[in-house]
């Protein structure tokens, strides 16, 4: 293959001039043209890494470590009959296929962030949602996560992504991520902000990625990221964790941003130092500290990182905001009771955390840390939805939402079936489960699949009605030997 037929030859001559010197262009050309290591993250909110790798010695896969990621791997399968995306492990939310250079940057966060159970935390530009769902699992479900992302379409997708992996603890918004540093100052313990960037180092899995690079473009995006990370430099609270990434290698996107804030805040910021985050780190270490990743040296993306820490407050200029009328309201102890007794006496689920609010007929459960915030900002989606309630008076029942079944199903002692797989796919198909033994069950049922819970149902009669919502019917699903 055509040494310019993936990278255009301006593309080259730039990089061969800041290449370092150990390494030489034509492994970049090579490495680039090369197909792109698959990987995957173990989601450990519903599954432990142990336990993952024995589901994948029996799916005949095989894992390597990733140095940087202790829940990551490259995976490795013979003979690939369906999609890795089609996997009982990947549909039930036990796994995230990501690149595994890009789970380097929350690595990076919690190597030097030590959170607790009241930490807030922004993903400043969040979607698809690897990021985030591997810092909530890095966090246990605890605190606040802040995912914001500002392209309307790719919204859905970050919300399928997080609901998909058991996730309760974060509230998504959709903003142009500039306006955190007026909107929000030092309100946030810890930032990701991993930038909208030219992509030159995606070209590995996106044969296109490098069609109209330009180095105008360059300077037009790097105009941005100065915007992005001022903002996120305001919005971080003293002695909080900046955490700046790209998919990118031009030094413009990357550690002239940083430069650009140090020289606007030359006392406020403190550039840490990656040296240590995994053995091999310093192959890829900048003189600042950061991780310049070039894919020949990882086999990997090409990929940026960088720590920064904020060591003295800032005061931006604040702007106005229109929120508009919060439509929800905290549910009376009453109501709370009712519904949290019915989930232990339908499931036998308790320690339910959180806090509940309603709106109309509906119920939901929002981290107790995003209190503060509810009058500060407006959210496209806002926790978990875990019920509705139906009927009046003494008739007064409840209905269980799938986004309960997906954080607190694997927890729960009763009203549980396990399917088989053909059962499992027509489930996954939106359709009524039948032949499923149903003697020990009555009423709303959890149903799983090798043990992990998938979704809910209800029995009536001789089957089981399927209450998967809509939009994660996948006719196309899992694959059945």
């Amino acid at each position: 293959m055509d040494s310019n037929t993936l990278l255009p030859q301006p593309f080259i001559d730039k990089m061969s001039g800041i290449l370092p010197k150990h390494l030489n262009i034509q492994d970049l050309i090579e490495f680039c043209h090369r197909p792109l290591r698959r990987a995957i993250r173990v989601n450990t909110l519903k599954i432990s890494v142990a336990d993952f790798k024995n589901r994948a010695i029996e799916q005949g896969w095989t894992l390597t470590p990733i140095p940087w990621c202790s829940e990551g791997f490259w995976i490795e399968i013979e003979n690939e009959i369906s999609p890795l995306g089609n996997s009982a492990e990947h549909l039930a939310g036990l796994c995230y296929i990501q690149e595994a250079s890009s789970m380097m940057p929350v690595t990076a966060l919690f190597h030097f962030f030590d959170q607790s159970k009241q930490s807030i935390l922004l993903d400043a530009a969040a979607a698809p949602g690897s990021k985030t769902t591997q810092m909530a699992a890095k966090m246990d479900n605890q605190g606040l996560i802040i995912a914001n992302e500002f392209s309307s379409s790719r919204i859905k997708m970050l919300h399928a992504n997080i609901q998909r992996c058991g996730i309760k603890n974060v509230a998504l918004t959709h903003f142009d991520a500039r306006v955190f540093g007026q909107w929000l100052p030092a309100t946030f313990d810890a930032i990701l902000l991993d930038a909208p960037c030219s992509g030159e180092g995606t070209v590995r899995k996106d044969r296109y990625a490098m069609k109209n690079w330009s180095q105008t473009s360059i300077i037009e995006i790097a105009s941005m990221q100065q915007d992005l990370i001022l903002s996120a430099f305001h919005a971080l609270k003293e002695n909080g964790i900046l955490i700046y990434s790209t998919c990118t290698l031009s030094h413009e996107e990357n550690q002239d941003i940083c430069h650009f804030l140090k020289n606007k805040f030359p006392e406020h910021i403190e550039f840490l130092d990656l040296n240590s985050l995994f053995p091999d780190a310093d192959k890829t270490r900048t003189e600042e500290g950061f991780l310049h990743i070039w894919p020949q040296v990882y086999d990997s993306e090409g990929f940026f990182v960088a720590a920064i820490k904020k060591i003295k407050t800032s005061s931006p200029e604040l702007a106005q905001k229109r929120l508009g009328k919060f439509p929800f309201a905290k549910a009376d102890k009453k109501t709370t009771q009712e519904l949290y007794s019915y989930f232990d006496k339908q499931f036998a689920i308790e320690n339910i955390q959180g806090t509940l609010y309603q709106r109309d007929q509906e119920f939901w459960l929002f981290p107790t840390q995003i209190e503060p915030l509810i009058t500060e900002l407006r959210f496209s989606r806002l926790g978990i939805k875990i019920a509705e309630q139906f009927g009046k008076g003494r008739k007064v029942g409840f209905k269980t939402m799938h986004e309960f079944a997906s954080c607190y199903g694997d927890s729960a002692n009763t009203n549980k079936l396990e399917l088989n797989a053909q059962q499992a796919q027509e489930f996954y198909q939106g359709r009524d489960i039948r032949d499923v033994e149903t003697s020990s069950a009555t009423g709303e049922v959890l149903l799983s699949y090798r043990g992990n819970v998938i979704g809910l149902g209800k029995v009536l009669n001789n089957r089981i009605k399927n209450s998967l919502p809509r939009e994660l019917i996948r006719d196309n699903n899992l694959f059945v030997k």
